[in-house]
Protein backbone atom coordinates (compact mmCIF):
# COMPACT_ATOMS: atom_id res chain seq x y z
CA UNK A 1 0.00 0.00 0.00
CA UNK A 2 1.46 3.41 -0.97
CA UNK A 3 1.76 5.98 2.28
CA UNK A 4 3.08 9.43 2.40
CA UNK A 5 5.07 10.81 4.65
CA UNK A 6 3.46 13.47 6.51
CA UNK A 7 6.11 16.20 8.49
CA UNK A 8 6.52 14.38 11.90
CA UNK A 9 7.71 11.56 9.83
CA UNK A 10 4.80 9.19 10.27
CA UNK A 11 3.30 7.42 6.90
CA UNK A 12 -0.20 7.86 6.62
CA UNK A 13 -1.36 4.85 4.16
CA UNK A 14 -2.66 6.34 0.11
CA UNK A 15 -6.45 4.50 1.07
CA UNK A 16 -8.42 4.86 4.23
CA UNK A 17 -12.24 3.58 4.69
CA UNK A 18 -14.71 6.59 5.34
CA UNK A 19 -17.14 5.87 8.30
CA UNK A 20 -19.32 9.15 7.34
CA UNK A 21 -22.86 7.71 7.02
CA UNK A 22 -22.08 4.41 7.77
CA UNK A 23 -24.89 3.32 9.73
CA UNK A 24 -25.01 2.09 13.20
CA UNK A 25 -25.07 -2.17 13.45
CA UNK A 26 -23.25 -1.61 10.67
CA UNK A 27 -20.23 0.03 10.85
CA UNK A 28 -18.35 -2.24 13.29
CA UNK A 29 -18.84 -5.07 10.64
CA UNK A 30 -17.41 -3.30 7.82
CA UNK A 31 -14.30 -2.13 10.05
CA UNK A 32 -13.84 -6.03 11.10
CA UNK A 33 -14.32 -6.95 7.44
CA UNK A 34 -11.85 -4.17 6.57
CA UNK A 35 -9.07 -4.77 8.47
CA UNK A 36 -9.14 -8.52 7.11
CA UNK A 37 -9.03 -7.74 3.61
CA UNK A 38 -6.25 -5.17 4.73
CA UNK A 39 -7.21 -1.91 5.59
CA UNK A 40 -5.56 -0.19 7.72
CA UNK A 41 -6.74 3.48 7.89
CA UNK A 42 -9.94 4.60 8.89
CA UNK A 43 -11.21 8.11 8.93
CA UNK A 44 -13.52 8.85 11.81
CA UNK A 45 -15.53 12.41 13.11
CA UNK A 46 -17.80 12.49 16.54
CA UNK A 47 -20.27 14.00 13.64
CA UNK A 48 -20.60 11.04 12.40
CA UNK A 49 -22.41 9.67 15.48
CA UNK A 50 -20.49 5.93 15.23
CA UNK A 51 -17.13 6.30 16.48
CA UNK A 52 -17.98 3.91 19.76
CA UNK A 53 -18.96 1.56 17.51
CA UNK A 54 -15.80 2.31 15.14
CA UNK A 55 -13.67 1.19 18.59
CA UNK A 56 -14.98 -1.64 19.27
CA UNK A 57 -14.11 -3.05 16.41
CA UNK A 58 -11.01 -1.77 16.85
CA UNK A 59 -10.40 -3.35 20.06
CA UNK A 60 -11.62 -6.62 19.31
CA UNK A 61 -9.64 -6.66 16.22
CA UNK A 62 -6.44 -5.85 18.19
CA UNK A 63 -8.03 -8.32 20.95
CA UNK A 64 -8.23 -10.99 18.46
CA UNK A 65 -4.90 -10.57 17.39
CA UNK A 66 -5.53 -9.52 13.92
CA UNK A 67 -3.80 -5.84 13.76
CA UNK A 68 -1.72 -4.18 16.35
CA UNK A 69 -2.36 -0.89 17.19
CA UNK A 70 0.94 0.53 15.77
CA UNK A 71 -0.28 -1.25 12.63
CA UNK A 72 -3.22 1.34 12.46
CA UNK A 73 -3.75 4.93 11.06
CA UNK A 74 -6.70 6.34 12.96
CA UNK A 75 -7.66 9.76 11.96
CA UNK A 76 -10.50 11.93 14.11
CA UNK A 77 -11.97 15.44 13.93
CA UNK A 78 -12.74 18.13 16.20
CA UNK A 79 -16.48 19.33 15.96
CA UNK A 80 -17.45 22.56 15.66
CA UNK A 81 -19.16 23.05 19.03
CA UNK A 82 -15.21 22.32 20.76
CA UNK A 83 -13.78 25.64 18.97
CA UNK A 84 -13.17 27.22 22.26
CA UNK A 85 -8.83 26.65 22.79
CA UNK A 86 -10.35 25.41 25.91
CA UNK A 87 -12.78 23.05 24.93
CA UNK A 88 -10.57 20.91 22.21
CA UNK A 89 -8.69 18.48 24.64
CA UNK A 90 -11.93 17.47 26.36
CA UNK A 91 -13.33 16.92 22.86
CA UNK A 92 -10.35 14.57 21.98
CA UNK A 93 -10.41 12.67 25.18
CA UNK A 94 -14.12 11.61 24.33
CA UNK A 95 -13.32 10.65 21.17
CA UNK A 96 -10.24 8.84 21.93
CA UNK A 97 -12.49 6.90 24.88
CA UNK A 98 -15.29 6.13 21.85
CA UNK A 99 -12.60 4.56 19.31
CA UNK A 100 -10.47 2.83 22.49
CA UNK A 101 -7.43 4.17 22.04
CA UNK A 102 -4.51 6.12 23.78
CA UNK A 103 -3.92 9.16 20.99
CA UNK A 104 -4.88 9.67 17.63
CA UNK A 105 -2.53 9.67 14.57
CA UNK A 106 -4.48 12.49 13.08
CA UNK A 107 -6.68 15.09 14.21
CA UNK A 108 -8.28 17.15 12.41
CA UNK A 109 -10.36 20.93 12.75
CA UNK A 110 -13.96 19.49 10.83
CA UNK A 111 -14.68 22.66 9.68
CA UNK A 112 -13.54 26.57 9.98
CA UNK A 113 -17.05 27.17 11.73
CA UNK A 114 -17.52 27.31 15.05
CA UNK A 115 -20.76 26.80 16.89
CA UNK A 116 -21.13 27.76 20.76
CA UNK A 117 -20.35 24.64 23.22
CA UNK A 118 -23.15 22.09 23.52
CA UNK A 119 -24.86 22.41 19.67
CA UNK A 120 -24.81 19.30 18.02
CA UNK A 121 -26.00 21.29 14.72
CA UNK A 122 -27.23 24.76 14.81
CA UNK A 123 -31.58 25.61 14.56
CA UNK A 124 -30.89 29.14 14.28
CA UNK A 125 -28.05 32.05 13.83
CA UNK A 126 -28.00 32.26 18.14
CA UNK A 127 -26.22 28.84 17.73
CA UNK A 128 -23.34 30.06 16.17
CA UNK A 129 -19.94 32.02 17.20
CA UNK A 130 -18.47 34.20 15.33
CA UNK A 131 -14.72 34.22 14.40
CA UNK A 132 -14.15 37.10 16.71
CA UNK A 133 -16.03 34.74 19.51
CA UNK A 134 -13.90 31.89 18.40
CA UNK A 135 -10.84 32.71 16.63
CA UNK A 136 -9.37 30.30 14.18
CA UNK A 137 -5.80 30.87 15.79
CA UNK A 138 -7.61 30.56 19.15
CA UNK A 139 -8.27 26.83 18.04
CA UNK A 140 -5.48 25.86 16.34
CA UNK A 141 -3.64 26.62 19.75
CA UNK A 142 -5.53 24.23 21.34
CA UNK A 143 -4.79 21.92 18.57
CA UNK A 144 -0.90 22.37 19.21
CA UNK A 145 -1.39 21.86 23.09
CA UNK A 146 -2.99 17.70 22.28
CA UNK A 147 0.24 17.35 20.03
CA UNK A 148 2.52 18.60 22.17
CA UNK A 149 0.54 16.38 25.35
CA UNK A 150 0.75 13.16 22.73
CA UNK A 151 -3.21 12.61 22.26
CA UNK A 152 -2.32 13.04 18.62
CA UNK A 153 0.73 12.16 16.29
CA UNK A 154 -0.22 14.94 13.60
CA UNK A 155 -2.74 17.88 13.64
CA UNK A 156 -4.46 18.85 10.14
CA UNK A 157 -7.49 20.68 8.85
CA UNK A 158 -10.56 19.74 7.01
CA UNK A 159 -12.34 22.29 4.22
CA UNK A 160 -9.61 24.50 4.39
CA UNK A 161 -8.68 26.85 1.80
CA UNK A 162 -5.80 28.78 1.33
CA UNK A 163 -6.53 31.59 2.85
CA UNK A 164 -7.82 30.10 6.34
CA UNK A 165 -4.55 27.93 6.49
CA UNK A 166 -2.60 31.09 6.20
CA UNK A 167 -4.58 32.65 9.04
CA UNK A 168 -3.83 29.59 10.95
CA UNK A 169 0.16 30.01 10.38
CA UNK A 170 -0.78 34.02 11.74
CA UNK A 171 -0.11 32.79 15.12
CA UNK A 172 0.48 29.09 15.09
CA UNK A 173 3.83 26.91 15.35
CA UNK A 174 2.48 23.81 13.95
CA UNK A 175 1.91 23.78 9.79
CA UNK A 176 -1.26 21.24 9.64
CA UNK A 177 0.03 17.90 8.21
CA UNK A 178 -2.99 17.18 6.21
CA UNK A 179 -5.70 18.75 4.62
CA UNK A 180 -9.25 16.75 4.04
CA UNK A 181 -10.98 17.96 1.13
CA UNK A 182 -13.80 17.66 -1.23
CA UNK A 183 -11.86 16.13 -4.34
CA UNK A 184 -12.79 13.92 -7.48
CA UNK A 185 -12.43 14.54 -11.35
CA UNK A 186 -15.47 17.03 -11.87
CA UNK A 187 -14.03 18.97 -8.85
CA UNK A 188 -9.83 18.45 -8.94
CA UNK A 189 -9.13 21.84 -6.71
CA UNK A 190 -5.38 21.68 -8.62
CA UNK A 191 -4.49 25.76 -7.44
CA UNK A 192 -5.00 24.24 -3.91
CA UNK A 193 -3.22 20.77 -4.26
CA UNK A 194 -0.28 22.37 -5.67
CA UNK A 195 -0.33 25.08 -3.11
CA UNK A 196 -0.77 22.41 -0.28
CA UNK A 197 2.10 20.46 -2.09
CA UNK A 198 4.56 23.38 -1.96
CA UNK A 199 4.12 23.69 2.05
CA UNK A 200 4.43 20.00 2.87
CA UNK A 201 0.39 19.40 3.47
CA UNK A 202 -0.75 16.49 2.34
CA UNK A 203 -4.07 16.46 0.75
CA UNK A 204 -6.77 13.64 1.80
CA UNK A 205 -9.87 13.33 -0.85
CA UNK A 206 -13.35 13.05 0.61
CA UNK A 207 -16.60 12.29 -1.50
CA UNK A 208 -13.72 10.77 -4.16
CA UNK A 209 -16.64 8.99 -5.80
CA UNK A 210 -19.43 11.85 -5.46
CA UNK A 211 -21.31 10.57 -1.81
CA UNK A 212 -24.23 9.80 -3.96
CA UNK A 213 -25.60 8.37 -0.44
CA UNK A 214 -25.60 11.68 1.07
CA UNK A 215 -29.20 12.35 3.10
CA UNK A 216 -31.86 13.92 0.34
CA UNK A 217 -31.98 17.23 1.87
CA UNK A 218 -28.04 17.65 1.53
CA UNK A 219 -28.70 16.62 -2.53
CA UNK A 220 -29.02 19.02 -5.38
CA UNK A 221 -30.58 17.14 -8.66
CA UNK A 222 -27.65 18.92 -10.92
CA UNK A 223 -24.96 18.27 -8.78
CA UNK A 224 -21.28 16.10 -10.32
CA UNK A 225 -21.87 13.04 -10.48
CA UNK A 226 -18.03 11.36 -11.25
CA UNK A 227 -19.00 7.79 -11.57
CA UNK A 228 -21.48 8.11 -14.30
CA UNK A 229 -19.63 10.76 -16.10
CA UNK A 230 -18.82 9.06 -19.84
CA UNK A 231 -15.21 9.61 -19.59
CA UNK A 232 -14.88 7.39 -16.15
CA UNK A 233 -16.86 4.60 -17.45
CA UNK A 234 -15.01 4.42 -20.99
CA UNK A 235 -11.65 4.22 -18.86
CA UNK A 236 -12.81 1.30 -16.54
CA UNK A 237 -14.46 -0.49 -19.53
CA UNK A 238 -10.80 -0.40 -21.20
CA UNK A 239 -9.21 -1.78 -17.96
CA UNK A 240 -11.96 -3.88 -16.90
CA UNK A 241 -12.25 -2.22 -13.97
CA UNK A 242 -14.96 -0.51 -11.73
CA UNK A 243 -16.04 3.34 -12.36
CA UNK A 244 -15.46 3.67 -8.55
CA UNK A 245 -11.86 2.08 -8.90
CA UNK A 246 -10.89 4.42 -11.93
CA UNK A 247 -11.50 7.47 -9.33
CA UNK A 248 -10.09 5.79 -6.21
CA UNK A 249 -6.48 4.85 -8.71
CA UNK A 250 -6.74 8.38 -10.39
CA UNK A 251 -7.15 10.14 -6.85
CA UNK A 252 -4.12 7.95 -5.18
CA UNK A 253 -2.18 8.73 -8.74
CA UNK A 254 -2.02 12.31 -8.45
CA UNK A 255 -0.90 12.34 -4.97
CA UNK A 256 -3.52 12.40 -2.68
CA UNK A 257 -4.85 9.93 0.11
CA UNK A 258 -8.55 8.99 -0.50
CA UNK A 259 -11.58 7.66 2.17
CA UNK A 260 -14.06 6.03 0.24
CA UNK A 261 -17.04 5.17 1.91
CA UNK A 262 -18.04 1.27 1.84
CA UNK A 263 -20.06 -1.08 4.23
CA UNK A 264 -20.83 -3.93 1.52
CA UNK A 265 -17.76 -6.63 1.45
CA UNK A 266 -17.51 -6.50 -2.80
CA UNK A 267 -17.41 -2.52 -2.41
CA UNK A 268 -14.58 -2.86 0.54
CA UNK A 269 -12.35 -5.41 -1.69
CA UNK A 270 -12.76 -3.67 -5.10
CA UNK A 271 -11.82 -0.33 -3.29
CA UNK A 272 -8.93 -1.74 -1.91
CA UNK A 273 -7.94 -3.26 -4.90
CA UNK A 274 -8.24 -0.09 -6.75
CA UNK A 275 -4.71 1.10 -4.49
CA UNK A 276 -3.17 -1.09 -6.45
CA UNK A 277 -4.71 -0.41 -9.84
CA UNK A 278 -2.71 1.68 -12.60
CA UNK A 279 -3.72 3.93 -15.12
CA UNK A 280 -1.73 4.65 -18.35
CA UNK A 281 -0.82 8.44 -19.25
CA UNK A 282 -3.53 8.96 -21.53
CA UNK A 283 -6.19 7.89 -19.01
CA UNK A 284 -4.86 10.26 -16.35
CA UNK A 285 -4.48 12.99 -18.76
CA UNK A 286 -7.96 12.45 -19.98
CA UNK A 287 -9.53 12.61 -16.72
CA UNK A 288 -7.38 15.56 -15.70
CA UNK A 289 -8.79 17.38 -19.04
CA UNK A 290 -12.05 17.27 -17.12
CA UNK A 291 -10.76 20.45 -15.31
CA UNK A 292 -11.41 22.03 -18.56
CA UNK A 293 -15.21 20.96 -19.58
CA UNK A 294 -18.03 23.29 -19.92
CA UNK A 295 -18.79 26.12 -17.38
CA UNK A 296 -20.74 24.72 -13.88
CA UNK A 297 -18.52 20.80 -14.46
CA UNK A 298 -16.32 21.97 -11.77
CA UNK A 299 -18.80 22.52 -8.70
CA UNK A 300 -18.82 21.14 -5.27
CA UNK A 301 -20.85 18.50 -4.46
CA UNK A 302 -20.45 19.42 -0.58
CA UNK A 303 -21.29 22.99 -0.86
CA UNK A 304 -21.25 23.81 3.25
CA UNK A 305 -24.69 25.97 2.72
CA UNK A 306 -26.15 24.30 5.83
CA UNK A 307 -24.05 26.13 7.78
CA UNK A 308 -25.12 29.42 6.21
CA UNK A 309 -28.92 30.34 6.74
CA UNK A 310 -29.96 33.68 7.05
CA UNK A 311 -28.68 35.42 9.87
CA UNK A 312 -25.46 33.12 10.25
CA UNK A 313 -21.70 34.47 10.91
CA UNK A 314 -20.80 32.77 8.15
CA UNK A 315 -21.62 32.53 4.10
CA UNK A 316 -20.67 30.00 1.33
CA UNK A 317 -18.71 33.15 -0.18
CA UNK A 318 -16.48 33.28 2.85
CA UNK A 319 -16.19 29.88 3.36
CA UNK A 320 -14.92 28.86 0.01
CA UNK A 321 -12.77 32.45 -0.51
Amino acid sequence: MKSYELQSGDHMPALGLGTWQAEPGEVGRAVREAIRIGYRHFDCAPAYRNEAEIGAALNAAIGDGEVSREELWITSKLWNSDHLRDDVKPALEKTLADLQTHYLDLYLVHWPIAFKPGIDFPTGPEDYLSLEEAPLAATWAGMEEVLEAGLCRNIGVSNFTESKINRLLEAGQQMPAVNQIELHPLFQQKDLLQWCGNHGIVLTAYSPLGSGGRPEEMRNPDEPRPLEHPVIRKIASKHDFGPAQVLISWAIQRGTSVIPKAVRDEHLRANFEAAGLELDDEDMAAINALDNEEPGSQERIVTGDFFCPPGSPYTTAWLWA
